[in-house]
């Protein structure tokens, strides 16, 4: 059974950083395409990032263009999001969800979701 588990979320004050954590278990990771999307209080989901199957690019939303980077550990099955400059914008909770292979922006051909992980960023 395929799942997601993500975590390092939290408080953390502007211009701060976090990582953020999607363990997978069930499958290997590393032949899907990872998606990082967020949704803050009353606003859609948004995509944040993406990441192809091993050996492929990421893709990121403007907004956080050159702050935030996705990355992969295979040996540990884990995708992660690397936040930086954080802003208060930023506030939401983060999900990672999973497809086969390419990325894709939109939130309905991912098949498989973590929980989400809040991340706060405040002073």
């Amino acid at each position: 059974q395929l799942q997601l588990v993500e975590s390092g979320g939290g408080l953390v004050q502007p211009g701060g950083s976090l990582r953020l954590s999607c363990a997978a278990s069930g499958f290997t990771l590393e032949n899907y395409a990872i998606g990082w999307f967020r949704q803050a209080p009353g606003k859609e989901r948004e995509g944040v990032g993406c990441t192809s199957s091993s050996g492929g690019s990421s893709v990121y939303v403007d907004s956080v263009k050159g702050r935030f980077t996705i990355s992969r550990d295979n040996a540990k099955n884990t995708v992660y999001l690397q936040m930086n400059r954080l802003k208060a914008e930023d506030t939401a909770i983060y999900y990672c969800a999973a497809r086969m292979t390419f990325c894709s922006a939109v939130a309905g051909r991912f098949g498989s979701w973590g929980q989400g992980t809040q991340v706060t960023v405040s002073s």
